[in-house]
């Protein structure tokens, strides 16, 4: 896979991921302000987002294992980068919402 292609799946990492980010935070927002009825759907978009982008990135992974030689730049690496520090995010904001769920 060429530098090209792989700032492509980049932008595609960061674009999913950014999307979930933007989510989670403002279920977040939702949840401490007490309105948790649409906290549910907007975890799953959320997620369907994070699975998107792990989805771009297994495609590199996948590229690699069978051989592909990868030309890899900063921006996939960013997009990588995005991705583990949103899937982190989601994690840390599933526990308080539901501390916030509890203490309604």
């Amino acid at each position: 896979m060429n530098k090209e292609e792989m700032n492509m799946v980049g932008f595609e990492i960061v674009a999913y991921s950014g999307d979930a980010r933007s989510t989670l935070l403002q279920l977040l927002k939702e949840a401490r302000q007490g309105n948790f009825n649409n906290v549910d759907a907007l975890l799953a978009d959320a997620d369907e987002n994070i699975n998107l982008a792990h989805r771009s990135q297994t495609q590199i992974l996948a590229a690699e294992a069978s051989g592909d030689n990868m030309d890899m730049g900063f921006i996939f690496v960013h997009g990588q980068d995005h991705l583990m520090t949103t899937i982190l995010l989601r994690d840390v904001i599933g526990d308080l919402v539901e501390l916030y769920r509890r203490n309604k």
